[in-house]
């Protein structure tokens, strides 16, 4: 780029890199075009000018800082031009004095919403929303519809449907990298390879090693990996750089502490979804359990405290349980163990008690890689008191999915006879999938996350697995502010 004051110019200069410390902006001009003493600044766009052939506002504002930036730097301006390449067009704004004005005054208005703690609310109805590839981070429709400012939303489109978690069950087995693949092997032996374009996230169960050139691939294509206990037990998780979104954290912590409100709405959001399972698959009347979980939902969206809440879901959960074996039809000898034992953990007592634990650690591992996906620390909850090793905020996610998913394949796996007394390692400690059996529930489970539902509020169908990343994004919305409450995933 030739000084203002030099004579002899080339006809352009491209990729002209200016600041202004004044005004705080930086821009890199695709051209700089010399014609007369003057000069005009050229942006290149892909797309066409507006529907009056003239710039969209946010082209506009582009070009006119770039104009200001080679004023500012002492050149004789003579226009701000785009060209679109669509229409192999090129539009000019010829420059003016007030231009300066325009342009610091859209600087001030980016400085006060960039400096506000809450964003802006989204467009409504904009027609560049479906084809922005940010729609399913954003969620401008669902947003607007929670905040009553639109109508029904458009389609949500799934995010990366291929993208499946690899479960690693095999004791022994090293996960290892080769070109584009996760290679599963066994004493030197391949059982396993893998498209990482094919994987959202690595599941390695018991005596599972992952090589380093593994997890930094595995990184850099946005998965993440996990390790469980072999009985299921979810330990800990490796994942590449965190959120950037420091603001998020940071009113996440203020949501900890006094984030009763959401806290209830996820008990209540779970308690109704008991409800709906076991009006659907009772074998025999249970109108006055469904009745009880009803009232007991109404009232945790109404608790005074803490304890108050854990109070209801607790009642919750003795009525539900109570009642669980009346949705099973399987062998007598599983129904009615569970019927004596109850729920109960660590470790099980029988083989429904076992596949329950199981689906509630893979449910688990999702809500955790769900937080993680949009920003969350996983380990600060609402409505989980923090302690050390327990990812919080991940079990407050998963509460209002864990009958909808969990306890249905649970009930469905058992129900199919897909589940059998053969696949359970039975001891006086207690009960505990066999590997075949591990590898039974799992593919129940993966196909229930993939079953698509009508979402019971903005209308449109997607899969479980989606339906929890967009309840962690809607919970992710009422931290900063930008929903006033949380509202749960609900079935009728």
């Amino acid at each position: 780029m030739p000084a203002p004051e030099a004579e002899q110019r080339p006809y352009t200069t491209s990729s002209v890199r200016l600041s202004d410390e004044t005004l705080g902006v930086l821009a890199v001009i695709d051209r700089v075009d010399h014609v007369d003493g003057g000069c005009s600044s050229l942006d290149y766009k892909v797309g066409h000018p507006g529907p009056d052939g003239q710039p969209w506002p946010a082209d506009r504002a582009q070009a006119l800082v770039q104009a200001v930036l080679l004023y500012h730097a002492g050149y004789h301006v003579v226009s701000a031009d785009l060209y679109y390449r669509e229409t192999h067009s090129r539009v000019s704004i010829p420059w003016s004095d007030d231009l300066v004005d325009e342009v610091r005054e859209l600087v001030e208005r980016a400085r006060t919403t960039a400096a506000a703690l809450a964003p802006p609310p989204p467009l409504v109805d904009s027609p560049r929303c479906p084809r922005c590839s940010l729609v399913g981070l954003c969620l401008p429709d669902e947003t607007n519809a929670l905040m009553a400012r639109a109508g029904k939303p458009r389609r949500l489109m799934a995010r990366a449907l291929d993208q499946q978690p690899l479960y690693v069950t095999t004791q022994g087995a090293q996960v290892g990298c080769r070109g584009g693949q996760l290679i599963v092997s066994l004493k030197g032996e391949v059982i396993a390879e893998h498209r990482l374009l094919d994987v959202s996230s690595l599941c390695a169960y018991g005596h599972v090693q992952v090589t380093t050139e593994a997890l930094t691939k595995l990184w850099a294509a946005g998965g993440n990996a996990m390790w469980f206990s072999y009985g299921g037990w979810l330990n800990g998780w490796a994942q590449g750089s965190p959120s950037k979104h420091s603001e998020l954290r940071r009113r996440q912590v203020v949501a900890h502490v006094q984030g009763a409100e959401i806290a209830a709405a996820m008990i209540r959001g779970k308690i109704r979804n008991q409800r709906t399972l076991l009006r659907r698959n009772a074998k025999h009347d249970v109108a006055p359990a469904v009745a009880a979980l009803g009232r007991l939902a109404e009232k945790a969206l109404g608790a005074s405290s803490r304890d108050d809440l854990l109070g209801f879901e607790g009642a919750a959960a003795r009525t539900y349980f109570d009642h669980f074996a009346s949705m099973l039809s399987c062998d007598s000898t599983i129904r009615e163990s569970f019927r004596v034992n109850g729920r109960n953990r660590r470790p099980p007592l029988d083989p429904v008690n076992a596949t329950l634990s199981f689906c509630y650690s893979l449910l688990l591992r999702d809500a955790v890689a769900a937080c993680l996906a949009v920003g969350l620390d996983p380990y600060l909850g609402v409505l989980h008191r923090s302690r050390y090793g327990r990812p919080a905020l991940a079990l407050d996610l998963a509460e209002e999915f864990r009958p909808l998913i969990a306890d249905s394949v649970t009930v469905s796996l058992f129900n199919k006879e897909q589940l059998r007394l053969s696949d359970f390692r039975v001891s006086a400690v207690g009960t505990a999938l066999a590997q075949q059996g591990r590898r039974t529930v799992i593919t129940g489970y993966e196909r229930r996350l993939a079953t698509e539902l009508q979402h019971p509020v903005f209308g449109y169908s997607v899969s479980y697995r989606r339906a929890l990343e967009v309840q962690a994004r809607i919970l992710a919305a009422t931290f900063i502010g930008e929903l006033a409450t949380y509202t749960p995933l609900t079935t009728r």
